[in-house]
């Protein structure tokens, strides 16, 4: 008998070509029926609870394929400059912020970006030491491959005019007459300032997940896979001991020299239904928006005198002869990689060290993923398929970087830049995700932005390579499901499947695209218990 039973839905099973449902049954954590109304009643237990759908859609549980769950649960607390308008909005909040700080405090978050004013500027250490003085500052750019660092936290870690030079993968950006450091830091250089950031105790981060879970289940989010820290695991295992998660985490153990870390990977669950360590987490290269993703010709507004005008690989990919051997090793330990690879000939090489463990390795049912896969060399599409490569994707970042991208890319390699249709075409699987907290973790977001390909500021960029509704559903659902290895348990609502599922405040199938993202998760279910609902 039923312990949980959803009626007068509008079910989408996500199973291919089923017709819909009108209900559901659960018993424990696992969907025990799926039919009509009246099927579904005559299957409750006396002492079963009752949803009425009242005709909303009704989807599996949705997951998010990349993003950072305790870095985004702490930025909830933290200096948001996402939306600043202008220089003096920027320097504003950072003034407003800094009034509040502890003396020795660090303020950090930022997740700002430029790009989208009327005259990008770049900012610089000279914006905001007048209004920070001895409070050291530390805002990363929005894809976090740049930071903005004031004038005391650069003397902390002991960067001036006289040095020290540029770290291999990074980029200390400098007054080109003086030397002077503007402040701007990119990719592996920011490590010279973090480094002297007090990391958040075990107990900060404990609480930072907790307001993660929450704010994703509003979301519709049942699930995620995680880029973890080293220090965030013993948080997830203190979290399932305790009984406490109510969202379901597939973790990329993200770390500079993996070698370091396969005894600390094995401490660890790979089968548990709600928190498993798959694999590593690696860096090819850094983002465009920082002009660090590494393309194989220079960038269209590269300047002149540029020291990167192609971007760069970042400092474990480079030599890539080394970093592909530990991908092997890697491999050969049965471990799942998913590795950060945003320009076209960063992507190229991964592929290629994918390639060559399928030729190393004994054959087994390989997953590796390529995260992001923002641009392409178009005879790479295919070999996605062709290799069993999963292209974990963000579509609202396609939103964001239309607005200017085409600046850095000229219109030819834009025609392979967020190549969601082209992936699909070729027989690829996508699984989506946000990338949070560098965007808004909301999946509708992601879909408007996959569905219409309209930026941030009401144009459309590259909209051959939009998708239907249904295949960007699929993307956050059975595509995730597919990426980690569950799709025997995740991705569908089918007899015997963990009865993650969300109820919907609109049917994503009918309502005009340009409105998918005012979708709202009305009741959220993970394992058959509701964790959000709206009319709580």
């Amino acid at each position: 008998m039923a312990d949980l039973i959803i009626v007068n839905g509008n079910v989408w099973t996500g199973v291919r070509g089923a017709a819909r449902a009108e209900a559901l049954a659960i018993t424990g954590e696992r969907l025990t029926a799926v039919g009509t109304n009246d099927a579904i009643r005559a299957l409750a237990g006396p002492d079963a609870k009752t949803i009425d759908a009242r005709g909303r859609l009704v989807l599996p549980g949705l997951t998010d394929a990349h993003l950072h769950l305790i870095g985004g649960g702490l930025q909830l607390s933290r200096i948001d400059l996402r939306d600043a308008k202008d220089r003096a909005d920027f320097v504003r909040r950072v003034a407003d912020r800094a009034k509040t700080m502890r003396p020795g405090e660090w303020m950090l978050g930022g997740r700002w970006t430029v790009d989208s004013w009327a005259d990008p500027p770049s900012p610089s250490k000279t914006w905001i030491d007048a209004v920070t003085g001895d409070t050291p500052v530390f805002l990363t750019r929005m894809d976090g491959h740049q930071a903005l660092a004031n004038g005391a936290a650069l003397k902390l870690a002991g960067i001036d005019a006289k040095g020290p030079p540029d770290p291999q993968g990074g980029v200390i950006e400098r007054d080109p007459k003086t030397g002077e450091p503007t402040g701007i830091l990119k990719d592996d250089a920011m490590n010279l300032v973090q480094s002297h950031i007090p990391q958040p105790s075990s107990q900060e981060r404990h609480e930072a997940l907790r307001a993660a879970m929450a704010h994703l289940h509003r979301l519709g989010l049942t699930g995620v896979h995680d880029m973890s820290d080293p220090d965030d695991l013993p948080v997830y295992a203190r979290a399932r001991a305790e009984g406490t998660l109510t969202l379901r985490i597939h973790s990329f153990l993200q770390a500079p020299d993996w070698s370091k870390h396969y005894d600390t990977l094995a401490k660890y669950p790979r089968d548990d239904p709600w928190w498993r360590v798959a694999g590593f987490k690696g860096y090819m290269d850094g983002s465009l928006g920082s002009r660090t993703a590494f393309m194989r010709e220079p960038f269209s507004d590269a300047a002149p005198d540029a020291k990167y005008p192609r971007g760069l690989l970042v400092d474990q990919a480079d030599p890539f002869d080394e970093f592909q051997q530990q991908i092997i090793r890697a491999d050969a330990a049965g471990l799942q990689l998913a590795v950060h690879a945003i320009g076209d000939e960063a992507n190229h090489l991964i592929l290629n060290a994918y390639e060559a463990v399928r030729r190393t390795n004994a054959p087994r049912d390989r997953r590796h993923r390529i995260e992001h896969a923002q641009h392409l060399l178009p005879d790479d599409v295919a070999r996605f398929a062709r290799l069993g490569v999963v292209a974990s994707m963000q579509p609202l970042h396609k939103a964001d970087d239309g607005r200017w991208a085409e600046r850095a890319l000229g219109p030819e390699r834009s025609l392979t830049t967020y190549a969601f249709k082209s992936l699909l075409d070729a027989g690829a699987v996508l699984a989506f995700g946000s990338d949070w907290p560098v965007v808004s973790a909301n999946p509708f977001d992601g879909i408007e932005a996959a569905v219409t390909g309209r930026t941030l500021d009401g144009r459309v960029w590259v909209p051959s390579q939009n998708i239907t509704v249904e295949q960007a559903l699929v993307a956050y659902t059975a595509g995730a499901a597919y990426a980690s290895y569950r799709e025997r348990d995740l991705g569908t609502l089918e007899i015997g499947k963990l009865a993650d599922i969300v109820i919907l405040s609109q049917n994503v199938f009918e309502v005009p695209p340009e409105h998918l993202s005012e979708t709202r998760a009305d009741v959220t279910i993970v394992g058959g218990r509701v964790v959000w609902s709206a009319g709580q």
